[in-house]
């Protein structure tokens, strides 16, 4: 089936449409960073780099870590800016830009969100390092989605509406899994993560400024939420989208943070960069390793 000009923009240097990449500057092994600038730090790490492209907030560079090809490519903030990412990835991989066509074999990249995030509970102190296991989502992006419930955690949805008393007006959460191959990777070397992806920094997130909440003990609902053995670790705003899409697509991927604030104590550490700088080094060695 082709692919109409509508569906999928082509850009005119044969680019697809946000992120302006080529279908052959795509490495399989793929970092994403929120903050446009720390495209170039990750890239510090690189050799033989290939190019550097920039469009609004994605920027995006290839080259080589320890002999793999790694992209590195910058998301902006937010689930909606994945949705972008993540469709554009796949379609670089798996599409046929000149007969826009779906290709009979498909390409599985390795795909890593590095980025910061804030733990909830009081034994994860500043600079560690959280893989997010599982991922809540409560921007509602998967739900936009055929066949949602065949990669979510139904189960731990319903528990978790009822334990945090969540407003009917607001999206159904779903829970998904990152790739057990990366989850296997880095459980060496990361505090295990169930993370709650918040579709905003203040109200989605308990902060609150002039407006008040609309679930006003969000915060101390979700640290003493457990289900199964798992608890909620940390906020972010990006990693469940990462995860779902990735899952519906066949893609291995996953959000590893850096702690740089603890909402339990109320404490943050504003000079966070050399810290991301270590975390930055060690998936690019633990990804080289796959």
């Amino acid at each position: 089936m082709r692919i109409a000009e509508s569906e999928l923009i082509i850009n005119g240097d044969g680019s697809v449409f946000h992120l302006h990449m080529r279908p052959e500057q795509l490495a399989d092994n793929v970092i994403l960073v929120g903050d446009p600038g720390r495209v170039d730090m990750v890239a510090e790490f690189l050799t033989d780099i290939e190019f550097r492209n920039a469009s609004r907030e994605f920027v995006s560079t290839t080259g080589r870590y320890n002999g793999k090809r790694f992209t590195v490519l910058s998301t902006g903030i937010g689930c909606d800016n994945i949705d972008i990412v993540m469709n554009e990835l796949d379609a670089l991989a798996n599409i046929d830009f000149t007969t826009r066509e779906i290709k009979p074999v498909k390409r599985s990249l390795n795909i890593l969100r590095i980025g910061t995030c804030g733990a909830i509970q009081k034994d994860i102190p500043l600079g560690s390092f959280v893989f997010s296991h599982v991922s809540v989502g409560c921007d509602g992006l998967l739900n936009w989605y055929a066949d949602r419930d065949l990669i979510a955690m139904p189960g731990i949805e319903e528990a978790f509406k009822e334990h945090v008393h969540w407003a009917k007006h607001l999206p159904d959460p779903y829970f998904v899994m990152a790739s057990e191959k990366l989850i296997d990777k880095f459980a060496d070397c990361t505090v295990k993560g169930m993370t709650i992806s918040a579709s905003g920094f203040y109200g989605p997130q308990g902060r609150i400024l002039r407006m008040p909440l609309a679930m006003p003990d969000m915060l101390d609902d979700f640290e003493s939420f457990e289900y199964d053995g798992r608890r909620i670790t940390n906020f972010e705003m990006e990693g469940s989208a990462v995860a779902g899409i990735a899952r519906h697509l066949g893609h291995n991927a996953g959000t590893v943070c850096c702690v740089i604030a603890n909402r339990h104590i109320g404490s943050s550490n504003p000079d966070y960069k050399p810290q991301v700088r270590k975390l930055v080094e060690l998936c690019l060695q633990k990804l080289s390793e796959l």
